[in-house]
């Protein structure tokens, strides 16, 4: 194992002992008193199976036989999710043919970033997680399961099923995905006709065609933003089969692979595997250096914290920022490159990964997953052979180097995630994507309230220089920290026209932005009171991504003796945001995961939340 991945593992492992014991303890006394379905009332358990199958009650009365928990987020409007809405009915089936049975325990909300961008909804999408996170738990509160299968792929989903899931890690956990659709337009033509758009010279019918070639059919987008980088993650935690991710729906391996998905998550549940077993700091670090060294989604910069908190750990961007150090990159999917999950999966795909962060020694290879002991079994691919699926170790060589390489020859010995800080507060940016001729930006600061305000600036003509454009008031306190992607055409325009150009702000930028500059997730936030608040039109502001360095040229008298400009608005009503008031007003900072659950989680004996 590489020194620095011992020692931050180490380090979340001590900072997090108080809340780990606490957490472990009640996962431990859940286990001891769970009768399961035996201890409910007859009332109890007759209202549960009410709706079964006769033959269905029958096993459900059995001590020993195993019903599946299936928390869903299938609807019809995420391409993602769509291919769920057979799923159930499989994994039935699957139970049925090994003596048990499964039930849909619930059902949890799924939007898409990709139709709220730029929208009022989008204000909804960060909380969205921790209301899934809840709706998970409601569904597991029945007490009528003895294994979860959780069918979620995309943005928030997957963190809010996954933290909802390790409040019951006294059952075996296992996610189930439903795969990428087919390549469409390329990515880097697509992102060219945004930017054309954008500068006035590609038509809206232009545009629509373009995103419409791209988003075409069922399943995920296949581009790496935060969807295709929770699915490479929940492999390095361990909690998805080997290699699953990215099969196509509707393919005979993708129905073999939820068959499997199913008969393990019975099988982990007659050995008594919990999800406590299998997920500890380990698996945490695990994931983050899946995230740094594939060029993942800054959103799961906030996702991990709050994942970890779930599970009594504490993680901190500094931890991240330490291991991307150290951290080799081996691949390129846009935005990072032009190669889309398709062309990643051709060219070795997660087996490839594995193979090369274990032999890099970067990954913990001692830790428990769905597919048994040791994370080796992640270095194999699924194929079928005669219609039985097998797992096959996957390719020795790179099959496409301008999109996977060696540990040996990486495309950079150090990941793509830089943690900034200094006078205006601490930030992540996200440098695997950007030239580094364009790291380092110092010019005049121009301030705006809204992704409109800088739109409207930009199309008056009043941005035509070098700018830090410094879009403030849109932290999970103050908004819900919406995503601000579609600033990316409009400063990449400037960008191209010659400008030093970058961005600043307390909000987020989506998991497949790239190409400018961007400090995100600033903290503290400007609602409440951090550093962005103070800033003036026209101060200079240096953005550093390769020194770790976000400040502003005013004098430290100067600067305490500006009072924080206010919000200039209450935060918004309509389309539902003012039922979201009491969790803006919970969240923690973006630091600490941007949760509404931290102070719920905190345990008597410290102040760490678990």
């Amino acid at each position: 194992m590489h020194p620095r991945v011992i020692e931050v593992t180490e380090r979340v492992a001590r900072r997090s002992a108080a809340s780990r014991r606490a957490w472990l303890a009640q996962m431990d006394a859940a286990s001891g008193s769970q009768e399961g379905r035996q201890r409910l009332s007859c009332g109890n358990l007759a209202h549960g199976m009410a709706a079964c199958s006769m033959t269905d009650k029958q096993r459900i009365r059995l001590p020993d036989a195993i019903n599946l928990g299936i928390v869903t987020a299938y609807n019809d409007m995420l391409s993602a999710h769509q291919p769920y809405a057979e799923f159930p009915h499989q994994i039935k089936q699957t139970a049925h043919a090994m003596g048990c049975t499964a039930q849909v325990a619930g059902g949890v909300p799924a939007m898409c970033d990709g139709v709220t961008q730029g929208e009022p909804g989008m204000e909804l999408s960060l909380h969205s997680r921790d209301v899934i996170a809840m709706g998970t738990a409601v569904a597991l509160s029945h007490n009528m399961f003895d294994a979860v299968l959780c069918l979620g792929i995309c943005d928030k989903i997957v963190p809010g099923l996954l933290m909802g899931a390790l409040r019951f890690a006294q059952l075996p956990v296992l996610f189930v995905p439903a795969g990428p659709m087919a390549s469409g337009l390329p990515n880097d033509e697509k992102a060219a006709v945004r930017q054309r758009f954008a500068a006035g010279e590609a038509s809206r019918e232009e545009l629509l065609d373009a995103e419409t070639r791209s988003y075409h059919s069922p399943g995920t987008c296949t581009f790496y933003g935060t969807a295709n980088t929770n699915q490479l993650l929940l492999e390095a935690m361990g909690l998805q089969l080997p290699g699953s991710s990215f099969v196509h729906p509707h393919s005979p391996l993708r129905a073999a692979l939820t068959t499997a998905a199913s008969e393990q998550a019975i099988k982990l549940a007659r050995n008594s595997v919990r999800l406590a077993d299998m997920f500890d700091e380990r698996s945490l670090i695990n994931a983050v250096v899946m995230l740094l060294a594939s060029g993942g989604s800054t959103n799961l910069t906030l996702h991990l914290i709050a994942i970890g908190q779930s599970a009594g750990l504490q993680l901190r961007w500094d931890d991240m920022a330490d291991l991307s150090a150290v951290v080799p990159s081996l691949a390129r999917m846009y935005p990072n490159g032009s190669a889309d999950v398709n062309q990643f999966q051709a060219a070795g795909g997660p087996a490839w990964m594995f193979r090369e962060l274990l032999a890099a020694g970067v990954l913990h290879a001692d830790v428990r997953t769905v597919a048994g002991e040791g994370l080796e079994h992640y270095t194999r691919e699924p194929v079928l052979r005669d219609g039985v699926l097998h797992w096959q170790q996957g390719p020795e060589a790179s099959l496409d180097a301008s999109i996977l390489r060696s540990h040996g020859d990486p495309f950079s010995i150090e990941a793509g995630l830089r943690l900034v800080e200094g006078n205006l507060g601490r930030g992540i940016v996200k440098v695997s994507a950007v030239d580094p001729a364009h790291w380092h930006v110092s010019a005049p600061c121009r301030i705006f309230h809204s992704q409109s305000e800088l739109i409207a600036a930009f199309e008056a003509g009043e941005l035509e220089r070098d700018l830090v454009a410094v879009v403030r008031f849109q932290g999970p306190q103050a908004n819900g920290m919406p995503e601000l992607h579609k600033l990316t055409p409009y400063l990449g325009v400037l960008q191209d026209r010659g400008f030093k150009v970058a961005l600043v702000t307390d909000g987020r930028m989506s998991g497949a932005s790239g190409k400018v500059p961007a400090a995100i997730h600033v903290c503290p936030e400007a609602s409440a009171g951090g550093p962005l608040a103070r800033l003036r039109d026209g101060d200079l502001i240096e953005l550093d991504a390769g020194n770790g360095r976000l400040a502003v040229a005013v004098s430290p008298s100067d600067w305490q003796a500006r009072e924080p400009d206010p919000m200039p608005s209450e935060p918004a009503r309509g389309w539902g945001r003012e039922l979201f008031a009491g969790m803006r007003a919970a969240v923690s900072p973006a630091e600490e995961g941007a949760s509404s659950f931290t102070a719920g989680l905190r345990i008597a004996d410290s102040d760490q939340p678990v």
